[in-house]
């Protein structure tokens, strides 16, 4: 199959079946998603969504988020992932949102990933969720399931799958494909045994192509 028809397959079906797909994590404004995306890394949505109503509950906004302490965030998000130092990034990146932006979560990739704890990776989901810049953000769910499908070729770090996903994806639709590749990564194109007898992908898949027959 030519990658250009890989690529048509693939939008004709995930917007047929997923047109509205979104992230999972809870949110109510920019600030709020920021966080919760600063603290989803390596961690679950699932878990994030657990302790984010307690956390915006005491942090509002950034300005509170600012004055408080290392210590007293960590107590908020202590069962995440690396709770130190996502606690040392959220209170970096709310004084930063105040010092350098007035509050107000920047729209430009480069401006965001000036705050701590704000990679390329969470940059690209702010500016795609909120702002609907044409960007698309690359985690492990993305990285895996765009190899997989073949996607991509020989694309061996985050921006190289980035670079052509942005390439080869009409530019309407990149909004939703970063969700689609990562839902079709938790539930169903998983890392360690993917579930190829109920994708309703495999037909057009060169990983079913090559080894799922065998699975």
């Amino acid at each position: 199959m030519l990658k250009k028809d890989r690529f048509k397959a693939f939008v004709e079906y995930f917007s047929t079946h997923q047109p509205d797909a979104k992230t999972e994590l809870h949110y109510t404004n920019p600030y709020e998603l920021l966080v919760a995306v600063i603290l989803s890394a390596q961690c679950t949505d699932k878990r994030i969504n657990q302790i984010t109503p307690a956390l915006f509950e005491r942090f509002p906004d950034p300005y509170t988020l600012a004055a408080s302490s290392v210590e007293e965030v960590f107590q908020y998000i202590r069962t995440v992932s690396y709770p130190n130092n996502k606690a040392k990034h959220l209170i970096g990146m709310a004084r930063m949102l105040i010092g350098e932006f007035q509050g107000v979560v920047p729209s430009s990739i480069d401006e965001l990933q000036k705050m701590p704890g704000v990679g390329r990776k969470t940059a690209n989901v702010i500016a795609s969720v909120v702002y609907q810049a044409p960007a698309i953000a690359v985690d492990t769910h993305v990285f895996r399931v765009a190899n997989r499908l073949g996607l991509t070729q020989n694309a061996r770090t985050p921006l190289s799958v980035e670079k052509q996903l942005m390439k080869y994806l009409p530019k309407e639709t990149l909004g939703h494909a970063h969700h689609w590749l990562i839902l079709h990564g938790r539930y169903i194109c998983v890392a360690r045994r993917p579930k190829c007898e109920i994708c309703p992908i495999s037909w057009f898949c060169k990983y079913y192509e090559i080894a799922g027959r065998k699975l």
